[in-house]
């Protein structure tokens, strides 16, 4: 009896240091809720709910020995409950049909889409003859052709435009990134585009987000118009986040080089004004010896600090990485206003739980993974460098210290950035030692120097310091990301890699004991033996029959060298292949016309057939083909006409399945479909609006 009551006696003797554990049980909570394959109903509810408040109860009344099992089932009850909640609150109409016609709205952001184009975000949107139950509450655009001249790009204006719209897409392959899930997170309703002149209805209206939004774009065109070109572009993506001038060249450089996390306001940013805001207020109160004698300089640089958070915060706008930097940086502050060690895992451990609490959806985000990945790894790696740095000489400590910072992030962050974007930065270390430190002493300082000044027009000498290390970095980017071998493409891995390597990271990195340190190692090595033998489909057709690859010798070949894509680049960069989508389409030799491809997939011939006339071409196609033949559409088969032995993949089939995935096995052919994968989900549903919308839309 004595042994099976160990476990639990040595949890309670603990129970002081299991706080960093907390976070990770939530997440085991939230994690369940985005793996569940259909959406959890008021059962899942009743019963979780019952589990929380049994586990509450006992807690914080029951036997000792049970206290700590009741508080972790409690915390993942509550991560199951925050995920529901959260998805539900957020609920907002979809578009359920295709639109083209008039669009009414008010500018809520500005950014650049996937083809590197300007994109707006309404919000208050109006559609000609949709009723407001079904129309979304927010709508994005990109602006192509004459719509990109003259766009009135300002916040809070009330513009009119004709456009393209549809619902958000599913995941382009099963299993694959679900955009779905990200749109209804964001409230995000229809995408689209347009390429008719953007016309203004209104102008900008008040409200103190639009102030904040307005104030933003304010300052970027001031510090684009005096940093000329991508450096003036990167420099006011770090002081405000507006990122939209920041084109897909510097973006890719900074990616090849792993510097894109310098481009986007994460807890790097808010951390490096805090503690320049910090350290210069604290050191200037100290040359005052009357106020330095008599108050507490620390705590006054402390609340200095955090209001210069709390307004960069407001400046950059509320996104997920500013919001997650500010949490992080706000109890880290106010660990010092209360006399405690301002980082340590318990300090990193409630932020998370704050932002989980907040936010659960950022659990399954790259941003929340690597900042917090990140941040662990510093703290564990920092406490071995105390009884280090006595031995290293004081002018190599600096040196020392950023090249054991970056390494412990680098490795920390690595398999993360790895996994969501399918590549590694072989040299990313070098050109973080180049960056980063420039980053800390000379682009964040100017830039808060600036801001300081910018009300005296005294800015200008600090805009210009920054504009000089925002160009030095962008060359370290271009130097680095182009040298030979610079990017190691690597496949996306199965949906369990990515759980266990984080389970098995936090138990070697927190684990206080040996066993748990090895148990998350082994963790860590099962993850990457499973992610090393992970398999790609043979065979990938897009949802909506516009695009198909086969997988061949050198990789997977493309039934078409332009159009489609984002389809093209997602499907290349989940195998781990840096090829274009020409590369890919001219490999293999397949037989390819004008409207017509065709290739070979095992022993079935294989055929791609998209234009107008492809189901006609294809019915006439199928009436003499072999038999087990697949023909794939990006249109409806005829109705009546004889398919002959073909297996037709036609629109309509594939507007059912959803992308599809195809192996070929002794036992014939075996498809995965990308909305079986997806499961019956609330971002996902059909029906969310009544039928005969998309005719009278089109009317």
């Amino acid at each position: 009896m004595r042994r099976l009551l160990a476990p639990f006696e040595a949890l309670e003797a603990a129970r002081g240091t299991l706080l960093p554990w907390a976070p990770v049980f939530v997440s085991f909570g939230i994690g369940a809720y985005f793996a569940a394959p259909a959406e959890p109903g008021p059962v899942v509810w009743s019963v979780a709910g019952l589990i929380s408040m049994t586990c509450l109860l006992l807690a914080s009344l029951g036997p000792p020995l049970l206290r700590v099992p009741a508080t972790a089932a409690l915390l993942v009850a509550a991560g199951l409950l925050m995920a529901i909640w959260r998805a539900q609150s957020l609920s907002a109409p979809v578009m359920s049909f295709r639109y083209y016609g008039p669009v009414e709205g008010r500018i809520v952001a500005i950014d650049r889409s996937f083809s590197d184009q300007p994109r707006i975000t309404l919000d208050q949107i109006v559609l000609a003859r949709t009723p407001p139950d079904r129309t979304p509450a927010r709508v994005r655009v990109a602006l192509h052709g004459d719509a990109v001249q003259d766009a009135p790009l300002e916040p809070g204006l009330r513009v009119i435009l004709t456009a393209h719209l549809s619902p958000p897409e599913g995941p382009v392959a099963p299993g694959g990134f679900d955009f779905q899930r990200l749109a209804w997170f964001s409230q995000l309703g229809g995408v689209g585009y347009t390429r008719t002149p953007v016309l203004t209805l209104e102008p900008a209206a008040g409200g103190a987000a639009l102030f904040a939004f307005r104030t933003r774009m304010r300052l970027s065109r001031a510090i684009q118009a005096a940093i000329p070109g991508q450096p003036g572009a990167f420099a006011a993506a770090l002081m405000t986040g507006d990122r939209s001038p920041v084109v897909s060249a510097t973006n890719d450089a900074l990616r090849g080089a792993n510097l894109s996390h310098l481009i986007s306001i994460s807890g790097l940013h808010m951390g490096l004004l805090t503690g320049f805001v910090f350290a210069a207020v604290r050191y200037g109160l100290a040359l005052i010896p009357p106020l330095a004698l008599r108050l507490d300089t620390r705590k006054i640089a402390a609340v200095v600090a955090l209001m210069a958070a709390a307004f960069y915060l407001m400046l950059a706008g509320p996104n997920v990485a500013t919001r997650r930097a500010f949490v992080m940086v706000a109890v880290m502050l106010v660990a010092i206003l209360a006399n405690r060690r301002a980082i340590s895992l318990r300090s990193v451990a409630v932020a998370a739980l704050i932002v989980l609490a907040i936010e659960p959806e950022s659990l399954v985000e790259p941003g929340f993974q690597m900042s917090f990945g990140a941040t662990v790894a510093l703290i564990v790696a920092f406490e071995p460098w105390a009884k280090l740095q006595p031995r290293i000489p004081k002018p190599l400590r600096p040196v020392a210290m950023l090249l054991l910072s970056s390494l412990a992030a680098g490795l920390a962050t690595a398999p993360i950035a790895a996994a969501h974007f399918n590549r590694i930065a072989e040299y990313g270390l070098i050109a973080n030692l180049l960056a980063v430190p420039l980053m800390g002493m000379v682009v964040m300082p100017a830039g808060v120097i600036a801001a300081v000044l910018a009300p005296l027009g005294l800015a200008q000498p600090a805009l210009w310091v920054m504009g000089q290390g925002t160009a030095f970095i962008l060359w370290v980017a271009g130097i680095v990301s182009g040298l030979e071998g610079a990017v190691q493409a690597v496949p996306t891995p199965p949906g369990a890699v990515l759980p266990v390597l984080a389970l098995g990271g936090i138990a070697a990195l927190v684990g206080r004991r040996l066993w748990l340190r090895g148990a998350g190692a082994v963790l860590v090595l099962t993850a990457l033996i499973l992610w090393a033998g992970a398999d790609r489909p043979a065979l990938l057709i897009a949802g909506d029959g516009a695009l198909v690859g086969v997988m061949g010798d050198q990789g997977r070949v493309l039934s078409k060298p332009k159009g489609a894509g984002f389809v093209a680049q997602s499907w290349l960069e989940d195998d781990g292949d840096l090829a274009g989508q020409d590369a890919a389409f001219a490999r293999g030799g397949a037989e390819a016309v004008r409207g017509e491809w065709r290739g070979q997939f095992g022993q079935h011939p294989l055929i791609h057939m998209t234009g107008k006339t492809a189901p006609d071409r294809a019915a006439a196609f199928c009436a003499e083909a072999v038999e087990g033949t697949l023909v794939v559409l990006n249109g409806d088969w005829p109705e009546g006409a004889a398919r002959n032995g073909c297996d037709v993949f036609d629109l309509r089939r594939l507007k059912r399945t959803g992308a599809l995935a195809v192996t070929q096995t002794d036992g014939g052919l075996e498809m995965t479909a990308a909305r079986d994968v997806a499961g019956d989900r609330i971002w996902n549903r059909k029906g969310r609006g009544r039928p005969g919308a998309r005719v009278a839309a089109r009317q």
